[in-house]
């Protein structure tokens, strides 16, 4: 059985049993959902096509972890004009693992989902001894504050030297 789905703005053709990395989805890893949005279901000779979406069709899936796309590089540059920006990206991912192609969602069996692992009880810590209290040290002595500085008095300007007027040219 075969699926068209639409998420994240973009639809995947997917399978029973199939993986896949989709646009993040604010579902915890290890847990089970259900895209709504089904664009088609072929079974063998048998096509239903939605118009937009299949009405009670979906399809069961389960987020096996969060991460985060390849690196995509952005540069742009206009020539002669000291125009250079750089940056990247990355993209938050989840990678799903498609359970079950549900052509009619209200008569499908309600799967429920595995319980969670137990985790082991913690081993009991020896008991722990009393600390002594430490005596409290003074803290070191505080230096004083640097005092401001005199404001600094002007400078006397130096006396004008005179120059002595350029001599006149003789005539002829």
């Amino acid at each position: 059985m075969i699926a068209v789905i639409l998420t994240g703005g973009k639809q995947y053709r997917v399978q029973e049993g199939d993986v896949l990395d989709i646009e993040k989805i604010g579902v915890e890893a290890g847990r089970a959902f259900e895209f709504s949005k089904v664009l088609l279901i072929a079974d063998g000779e048998k096509i239903m096509v939605g118009t937009p979406f299949i009405a009670n069709a979906g399809v069961r899936a389960e987020v096996l972890e969060h991460r985060k796309g390849d690196k995509v590089l952005i540069f742009k540059k206009k020539r002669r004009k000291q125009y250079r920006r750089f940056k990247g990206h990355r993209q938050q991912l989840v990678r799903v693992r498609v359970t079950d192609i549900l052509p009619d969602v209200s008569q499908a069996p309600e799967k429920k989902p595995a319980p969670p692992a137990e985790k082991p009880e913690p081993r009991p810590t020896p008991a722990a001894k009393p600390v002594p209290a430490r005596e409290a040290k003074a803290a070191p002595a505080k230096k004083p504050a640097k005092q401001a500085k005199p404001e600094k008095t002007k400078a006397v300007p130096k006396k004008a030297t005179v120059k002595p007027a350029p001599k006149a040219r003789k005539q002829k």
